[in-house]
């Protein structure tokens, strides 16, 4: 008897011997299989209690179908309470429960640092005669010992596993200097390892990143205070919600200049995180942290690059450029594009007012953006500081603006203020610090042009400017009529004579004289098109010439003229004017132009004043 104990022990031992040689890993189910040919069973069930011990889930196991179905799940009481000191039950318990009753003999196998699972059978009677206790507590002993192994080893296979995948993740971080594609592959290793946990990635950044990715802003006021210290201490932690039923792990993004983030990893409440689930993760996030350090590093240093050449760029075309217009052009052309800006406004300071410079967003014109010009041109009246301002509406309620993100850049000259850029976006917290500091730089960089462009053109009009009357001076008058007579078909001159003038001056003194000559030169500049020039002339004699109009044309302009300073002078004036005209065939000058008007001016003197008379050649020609 002795012998044959022996040789079942032995076979039973051999056959786990089998299953550890295996090349694939072996199952539950394989080594259930074994006991059932061993001990010749036709129902075995193996039994492990769960982590609150409170019921025994049945694991694995098979039966004949013709038997009773066994229970897939048993009260804890039930299988503990027939638990004895060699760890073996036979009949007489198990048929005194209903739970149990279709098994003979139950085997209780202790596992390292868990609860003793559970291996009920059903076997031949004939078996308990070749069993003794002594066979039953090798059984016992042998099946620890697998299952031991196998759990130590499947530990093995798993860390295997798991650092396989790091060093590939490893390699996939390193070679990538996108922040999307580091992010995504955290999630997805930790899914192809731990498929049942859910994962968020808490970031501390305000970068925009792939919307399908589980990412959330790392915002102070709205994180659960375990991520808080994680992030800011740096150290894994770990929280139970029993309300939620939910466990929570939290391992900080490290990189060696600091945390930029922290991974959750969310799972059951029952669940417990072994060593090597922690020192994965944790391992996985720091080299993750590294990972994104490098690439923001990198991504930083390429936008330092491409903010450096747009200053340079910026800088060499501004020096290039004279002309104010072509410089607040390009200027807005490289905001617009580099800033993504919904409104822009460049505005300079004259005599304490805002002067808005063309081609800046029309808005601007309108109640809505005066607003927002008057706001920074106060600010900048105390300060002189740059503005940055992310939330206008949170800043101020109740004001209502139309547009939330603001940013303005005063020009400074000698601790003078002599302007300003504005740019605005509808939509909050659309500026980047980042991009505000770029915005500086450049309207730095830009300040000085522009001023420079101010300046030149000012003093170009103060040299082609009459200082009283803000009309041409002669000379750029002549100039013009030169080369329209060059380049175009036709045109008209009128010259005007204040009537009277010197009794002006001596009633009214030469300050009242001087007012009268702006007021008829305001209204020249009024009853004119853009493209026409009006010069003083000489004293109180004013010119206007009309490049490519036909003399009738010409003649109503003049009558306009004389009806508005009749009608509008304080003290009250009039004009008298004489026209003359030109056209391709006449072999014109500008000498001869001038000295024909001239007659006719003359001649509307000589017939009483406040009247417009042609030139004597032009009657002739029509």
């Amino acid at each position: 008897m002795e012998k044959k104990e022996n040789h079942l022990i032995l076979y039973y031992k051999s056959r786990l011997l089998d299953l550890m040689n295996l090349e694939t890993a072996s199952s539950l189910d394989d080594w259930v299989a074994v006991v059932a040919e061993v001990l010749s069973a036709d129902h075995i069930v193996y039994y492990k209690p769960d982590s609150e011990n409170t019921k025994f889930y049945k694991i694995c196991g098979f039966y004949n179908p013709f038997r009773h179905d066994v229970e897939l799940v048993v009260p804890s009481g039930k299988i503990k309470a027939l638990k004895t000191a060699s760890q073996v039950v036979t009949n007489g318990k198990l048929q005194k429960d209903p739970y149990l009753k279709q098994f003979n003999i139950a085997f209780f196998i202790p596992e390292k640092n868990m609860e003793d699972g559970c291996l009920l059978l059903s076997i031949p009677n004939r078996m308990f005669g070749e069993l003794s206790d002594a066979d039953l507590q090798a059984f016992v002993r042998e099946s620890r010992n697998f299952l031991q192994l196998k759990y130590e080893l499947s530990v093995v296979e798993a860390d295997r596993k798991r650092y396989i995948e790091l060093f590939q993740v490893t390699g996939k971080f390193h070679s990538s200097m996108d922040t999307d594609t580091i992010l995504a592959e955290i999630i997805y290793t930790l899914k192809r390892l731990y498929p049942v946990f859910e994962y968020t990635l808490m970031l501390s950044d305000d970068y925009h990143h792939n919307l399908d990715l589980p990412i959330k802003s790392l915002q102070y006021d709205a994180v659960d205070e375990m991520a808080l210290e994680s992030y800011v201490n740096g150290q894994v932690h770990l929280a139970t919600v029993w309300r939620t039923n939910e466990t929570m792990l939290y391992a900080p993004l490290r990189g060696k200049q600091g945390v930029y983030g922290v991974l959750q990893v969310i799972t059951f409440a029952n669940y417990e995180f072994n060593r090597s689930d922690l020192e994965f993760i944790s391992l996985l996030a720091n080299t993750a942290g590294s990972a994104l350090e490098n690439a923001k590093l990198y991504q930083q240093s390429m936008q330092s690059i491409e903010e450096l050449r747009l200053i340079n760029s910026v800088s060499r075309q501004l020096n290039k450029s004279a002309n104010l217009k072509e410089t607040v052009d390009f200027l807005m052309e490289q905001i617009s594009s580099s800033f993504d800006t919904q409104a822009i406004g460049f505005v300079m300071m004259e005599n304490g007012k805002m002067d808005l410079l063309e081609g800046s967003s029309p808005i601007f014109e309108e109640k809505e953006g005066i607003r927002y010009l008057d706001f920074a041109n106060r600010s900048f009246a105390d300060t002189k500081e740059s503005l940055f301002i992310s939330n206008l509406n949170q800043r101020f309620p109740g004001r209502n603006y139309c547009f939330s993100s603001l940013m303005a850049v005063p020009i400074i000259q000698e601790d003078d203020l002599k302007g300003f850029c504005l740019v605005l976006h509808e939509a909050p917290y659309h500026f980047s610090f980042d991009r505000f500091k770029l915005f500086q730089s450049l309207i730095y960089q830009s300040g000085m042009a522009l001023t420079n462009s101010m300046l030149r053109e000012r003093l170009e009009k103060m040299v082609i400017t009459d200082h009283l009357t803000q009309l041409f001076a002669k000379n750029y008058l002549n100039s013009r009529m030169e080369t329209s007579i060059g380049e175009d078909e036709q045109g008209t001159l009128i010259l005007l004579d204040i009537d009277d003038f010197k009794k002006v001056n001596d009633t009214y003194g030469h300050q009242v004289g001087d007012e009268i000559l702006i007021q008829v030169a305001k209204l020249i500049k009024e009853n004119i098109r853009s493209t026409d020039i009006g010069a003083r002339w000489g004293g109180e004699e004013m010119a206007i010439y009309l490049p490519g109009v036909p003399l009738q044309t010409g003649v109503q302009v003049a009558k306009r003229v004389l009806a508005a300073v009749e009608k509008n002078t304080n003290p009250p004036v009039t004009i008298s004017c004489g026209v003359s005209y030109w056209n391709k065939e006449m072999n014109e000058t500008v000498e001869s132009l001038f000295n024909r008007a001239d007659a006719g001016l003359y001649h509307a003197k000589s017939l009483g004043k406040n009247q417009v008379v042609i030139s004597d050649m032009e009657m002739k020609a029509n």
